[in-house]
């Protein structure tokens, strides 16, 4: 399993990073990615300590941990100059926290995402079909989650993501243990949007496709 969608103490998580690693690990997982939420006031602390920890955390070997950050209720404006900061100080996966119907996400976010060098776009919510449509042309992928409330709107991604031959993956969101969910559930949940058994398999492939390109 992998999950590319994961919140530590540096940002709204339980976990240390090396703790959120064994936990990970001892759910069946065998990558992470440590993606942390960040604006302008802290994506100059937190990811060079996540950079650092994951590589150590690879290094021993037992589960591959790559450094992330999700840019979090940002203007629009300013989400593409953060994507490209983040890559610059080593980010390996730049996820955009979408516009979940759960939380006031400012409107134009999904939009300003997709037009920036981001890889996922996390929990979009009611995602249009424009929006859809450049995210498949952009190669970013959409998110299916597991997450309490984001969940509420998988279905319509799922539906929009098929329309228009978008990407998807399936994260967790995890900020304790207990979010790491099994394939088994994994693969429930997918279903519950309407995946088929194929579409299903496809994004999983793209989660081990997105940490290959990740990892070069």
């Amino acid at each position: 399993m992998i999950d590319l969608h994961t919140h530590s103490v540096f940002s709204d998580g339980e976990l240390i990073p090396a703790e959120l690693a064994q936990r990970a690990l001892a759910a069946g997982y065998h990558v992470l990615a440590v993606t942390d939420h960040v604006d302008h006031s802290n994506i100059d602390f937190v990811i060079p300590r996540v950079v650092k920890v994951c590589s150590k955390i690879t290094r021993q070997g037992a589960i591959t941990a790559l450094p992330g950050v999700e840019i979090t209720h940002v203007a629009p404006d300013d989400i593409a100059a953060l994507a490209d900061e983040a890559r610059k100080l080593g980010a390996k996966i730049v996820i955009v926290h979408g516009e979940t119907i759960v939380e006031p996400v400012p409107a134009g976010t999904n939009l300003a995402a997709l037009k920036a060098s981001i890889d996922i776009l996390a929990h979009p919510g009611l995602i249009t079909e424009e929006e859809t449509r450049l995210a498949a042309q952009r190669n970013i992928f959409l998110e299916i989650t597991t997450r309490k409330g984001h969940s509420y709107t998988n279905g319509h991604v799922a539906r929009m993501a098929r329309k228009f031959k978008a990407g998807l993956l399936l994260n967790n969101d995890a900020h304790a243990p207990a979010d790491f969910v099994g394939r088994s559930m994994a693969t429930a949940i997918a279903r519950g949007a309407g995946l088929d058994d194929d579409e299903i398999s496809v994004m999983f492939e793209n989660s081990q496709r997105m940490v290959q390109k990740a990892c070069v």
